[in-house]
């Protein structure tokens, strides 16, 4: 049977720590999606900024529906996590998910909780007519309103409740981790981390679910993910900004403006930013040349220098530091390590 590792880091004031909850039988898609990306997202921004720690009821060994195990530690009275995730299992009436003194516990102190699919349903029935308008699993949601016939949620892939917040869960899980991961990374960095996922675009909360038959887009913007595209598709020849605009048929100003209000951010930099997250990405994964790299992903000229400038070392100094470690440069480090 295969087993994930339970790897957490020291929490720094640049380091977010993530609580992961589970129960017997729980899903590892939904394990899956957060931790993944987390992984990735240290990659991609060299030094780890997301640490996480799986926990339940009593601690030890928890199996998920697949057979698959992680290590738990058990719950804490007074939990320090940044935010929290509650992982369903396939069961809505599962009585592990029903957690509305651990879900206060992490919320009096100021802490996000995501409750995933299962989860969601347990919660949305726990707290009865003032949760009714909330999201869960489109299945879960068919079998609250056969039940109670008050629940009234549509089909978004998340809804907030306070600091609570209830998902669809599943492949959505992803979704659910970006949107928490853009409030701390680049939108450039956001973006190659969906890339690594092969998620095709970025959905927000109220994307309805795939079921609903809505379709969604990296930023909601016809235009600017057409910009987007284009710069994705040149990274080893970077279109100038006149270009760009003359292809989507924009204005510098009105394109300048789409960036800052959607990516806070300006079309150079963005540009930037995505092709030096393509070259660390290289760095950490192939045998290129540094000059290789540089050529690869538009930097024929001070390549070094603008990679220090975003990463904080350059690319040589990376890969001592990895040759050094020997490994992997996504996971938290160690304790005291």
């Amino acid at each position: 049977m295969p087993y994930a590792n339970n790897r957490s880091a020291p929490q720094t004031n640049d380091t977010l720590q993530i609580d992961i909850i589970v129960a017997d039988g729980f899903v590892l898609l939904e394990v899956a999606a957060i931790v993944d990306a987390l992984r990735i997202a240290n990659r991609i921004v060299v030094q780890p900024q997301f640490a996480w720690t799986y926990r339940s009821d009593k601690g030890g060994m928890v199996e998920s529906r697949c057979e698959a195990f992680v290590k738990s530690e058990p719950f804490l009275d007074r939990p320090s996590a940044d935010y929290a995730f509650v992982i369903g299992n396939s069961d809505p009436d599962c009585l592990a998910l029903s957690l509305l003194g651990l879900i206060s516990a992490y919320t009096y102190r100021g802490a996000q909780v995501f409750l995933l699919a299962e989860a969601a349903s347990r919660y949305i029935q726990d707290r009865g007519g003032a949760a009714r308008h909330l999201s869960t699993h489109w299945e879960n949601s068919a079998l609250l309103r056969e039940r109670g016939g008050m629940f009234e949620a549509g089909s978004a892939l998340a809804s907030e409740d306070g600091l609570v917040v209830t998902c669809a869960g599943m492949g959505a899980t992803v979704d659910v981790v970006l949107a928490l991961m853009g409030r701390y990374i680049s939108a450039a960095a956001l973006v190659t981390v969906a890339n690594v996922l092969l998620h095709d675009r970025i959905r927000d909360f109220s994307t309805r679910q795939p079921f609903g038959g809505a379709r969604g887009s990296v930023t909601g913007d016809a235009d600017l993910d057409r910009c987007i595209h284009i710069m994705q598709d040149n990274t080893e020849d970077p279109v100038a900004i006149s270009e760009l605009v003359s292809r989507v048929g924009l204005s510098a100003r009105s394109l300048e403006r789409k960036f800052q209000t959607s990516l806070n951010s300006t079309p150079n930099k963005f540009y930037r930013e995505m092709r030096l997250s393509k070259a660390n990405n290289l760095l950490l994964n192939t045998n290129l040349s540094v000059g290789e790299i540089g050529l690869a992903c538009g930097f024929p000229n001070g390549f070094s220098g603008l990679y220090k400038s975003q990463f904080g070392l350059t690319p040589l100094a990376l890969r001592k530091r990895r040759r050094s470690k020997g490994q992997d440069m996504s996971d938290p480090p160690e304790i005291g390590g």
